[in-house]
């Protein structure tokens, strides 16, 4: 008779939780092919790219389930199975849900670096969602953890012997681990995966989710070249020496960029058709002025990516699948940057941001790409918002003007960074009278939302012109870069588009002094060397080694090298040494500061500088004083401040998470 060592009564008392090696590969594939429905959009869009991957790729779906297969594994070791059970394949499906969600709302998938940027997902969350079902996610959530917690005390606990359940245990991982290394190898050979992601979205349809948020995870920063050396990394420097031409800086230029959120020329969609042009001005400035195609690193979203390639002049394709160096290289080190080349030329270095200070943690990052002060929301006067709840970009033509004044001894870079043009765009009628007409579009199903987008097109086009007629004005000699960061989350395909690519959008080069035309195709990471090139202004490495070496059939092989060494690597390229530091960044370019502390009969009033409706006024004694917004030089306080010193007050400027930006001495 065959004998049975498990206690008796364990599974007689609880039947459920006698896991079978069938049962939990089971869950496994259960869990995956419901991951894989979010993330081939099937509840919306239906099975078909669902049924092309299962039938198409079988072993990147075999590598999938494995993948999930191996973090169920451990139950095998525990009493509590069940609970185990359940808690992985939530944080599966919760995973599968949120890239969901995410992709009906950007075309970039949801990756381990979205985990770093988690609180600036928060703060825009009620831009893609309505407050009911903001309320019903937190419910939802909040019910799945006492469930959670529920089964973990009171669900079944298994009473099968250590000795058993480990080995148990072991056996499972060395069957799932020897099956996923196999079926990993195979699928490489077949071609079935790649670890190579030249377009994240389509990876993540042609490989999975599991496997490609394990990608997002295992494979960051720069791997090291093959060849490199200080004898490699000299022989490029001597190759930049060689090719350098020498040039007279024209250092009296101001030198702005304005990268726009979302922006192309909605004449650039196929199958859009209008009542009149949405972009005349951008129209008109591309007939006189420089222009191409700028192919950027992301669409529909990331652009952090797209920022860091103008300002550093690297590529963010080196870098891990869906990594932002923000959160990653550049937190806790100085790099080179357009800033820093002009600062060397003597100029001021001015970042502004319609949006809030710590979105892709700017408000620290900045500092390490070179700039003196960076205004963003938080130090604006109020602001008019869109009907999604996003800054419009009107208010930065005030703020650029009023930075390029607060250094009047000096020339000025002003780096803007706009968001009028942010999804998520509106599936349904919110604009009461549209400007333009959609007359047809490429998804009918899309119509309002591509007439929501076109109608932020035209005024951000307004504030183009608007900006470019005050700079003309000025008699100061400026040059304006402006550039969309990457094409809008419109569920735009690649036959979409004129380009044919969903990584181009367009860049302007306008200046008010005479440069010539000169129209090419750019890649984000060559503009800043672009347009410091026109002004005949070489300094830095980076920017010599885009401005001479482009032509180059090393090109792309050199730039990955000096990109490995100045973030990774020994800093060959600067004799060891980086010579960049951190700057004392100053939040708003210019100080708030308290003039007075008046009382009239309807209360008490600080009278100031720079004001906003960010701004926290608290006693040097302690304690907070309730406080109302009136203008950038009033403060209305609702209560008694106990002195009319100025000097015994302080200014903090809070964002809306209650994190303390700056705040006066």
């Amino acid at each position: 008779m065959r004998q049975d060592t498990t206690p008796v009564g364990a599974d007689k008392e609880h039947p459920q939780e006698r896991f079978a090696f069938l049962k939990v590969p089971l869950l496994a594939l259960l869990d995956t092919l419901v991951v894989e429905l979010f993330n081939h959009k099937a509840f919306t869009s239906g099975m078909a790219d669902f049924l092309e991957f299962v039938a198409d790729a079988p072993l990147a779906l075999l590598v999938d389930t494995l993948i999930v297969l191996v973090t169920l594994v451990p139950a095998f070791f525990l009493r509590r199975r069940t609970f185990w059970c359940v808690l992985v394949s939530a944080v599966w499906l919760l995973g599968g849900a949120v890239n969901g969600f995410i992709l009906l709302n950007r075309m970039t998938p949801f990756t381990v670096s979205d985990l770093t940027v988690f609180q600036t997902g928060i703060d825009t969350l009620p831009n893609y969602l309505a407050p009911p079902y903001i309320v019903l996610l937190v419910v939802g959530l909040l019910g799945i953890a006492a469930a959670l917690v529920l089964l973990f005390w009171k669900g079944p606990k298994n009473s099968i012997p250590l000795r058993r359940r480990l080995l148990s245990g072991a056996a499972a991982l060395l069957l799932c681990g020897g099956a996923l290394a196999g079926s990993w190898t195979l699928a490489f050979q077949q071609g079935h995966l790649s670890s190579v992601f030249s377009n994240l979205a389509f990876a993540y349809e042609d490989y999975g989710f599991a496997y490609c948020f394990l990608q997002t995870w295992l494979n960051r920063g720069i791997r090291p070249p093959e060849n490199y050396s200080a004898e490699a990394v000299e022989k490029v420097r001597q190759t930049i020496e060689e090719n350098a031409v020498a040039t007279t800086p024209q250092t009296d230029v101001n030198v702005l960029f304005v990268q726009l959120e979302s922006f192309i020329d909605p004449a650039e969609i196929e199958g859009l058709e209008l009542s009149e042009p949405a972009a005349p001005t951008w129209n008109a400035l591309t007939e006189q002025f420089s222009t191409g195609y700028l192919t950027v690193p992301v669409v529909g979203a990331g652009t952090a990516n797209t920022e860091y390639e103008v300002l550093t002049g690297m590529s963010t394709r080196l870098f891990g699948p869906g990594e932002y160096p923000y959160q990653t290289c550049l937190e806790d080190q100085a790099v080179e940057s357009v800033a820093y080349d002009l600062k060397a030329n003597g100029y001021a270095a001015h970042a502004i941001h319609n949006h809030r200070a710590a979105f892709y943690g700017r408000n620290e990052v900045y500092a390490n790409l070179g700039f003196d002060d960076f205004t963003a929301l938080e130090y604006m006067p109020q602001v008019q918002m869109t009907p999604r709840n996003w800054a419009k970009d009107y208010i930065l033509t005030s703020q650029i003007l009023k930075a390029m004044d607060t250094t009047p001894d000096q020339s000025d870079l002003v780096f803007t960074v706009s968001v009028q043009g942010h999804g998520k765009y509106p599936s349904t009628p919110l604009l009461q009278d549209p400007e333009i007409q959609v007359l047809s579009c490429p998804n009918e199903e899309g119509r309002y939302a591509f007439e929501y987008y076109v109608d932020q097109i035209r005024q951000m086009d307004n504030f183009i012109r608007n900006l470019i007629t005050a700079l003309s004005r000025r008699e100061e000699k400026t040059i304006l870069v402006l550039y969309g960061d990457h094409l809008p989350a419109l569920d735009l395909e690649e036959e979409d588009m004129a380009s044919g690519i969903l990584y181009k959008t367009e860049y302007i080069i306008w200046d008010n002094f005479g440069l010539e035309k000169e129209d090419k195709d750019l890649y984000a990471y060559q503009l800043g060397a672009e347009a410091l090139g026109r002004i005949g202004i070489t300094t830095g490495m980076m920017n010599a080694f885009h401005q001479s070496c482009r032509g180059e059939p090393t090109y792309w092989a050199d730039q990955r090298m000096l990109q490995y060494d100045v973030l990774y690597g020994a800093d060959y390229l600067y004799g060891g040494a980086s010579p960049y530091a951190p700057t004392d960044m100053q939040m708003g370019m210019s100080p708030i500061v308290i003039r007075a502390i008046i009382q009239d009969r309807e209360g008490w009033y600080l009278l100031g500088e720079n004001f906003s409706p960010y701004c926290q006024v608290y006693r040097d004694s302690g304690g907070q004083l309730d406080t109302t917004y009136v203008s950038p030089r009033i403060l209305r306080l609702e209560e008694d401040p106990e002195t009319v010193d100025p000097g015994e007050l302080n200014i903090r400027v809070v964002d809306k998470h209650d994190e303390i930006l700056s705040q006066t001495e």
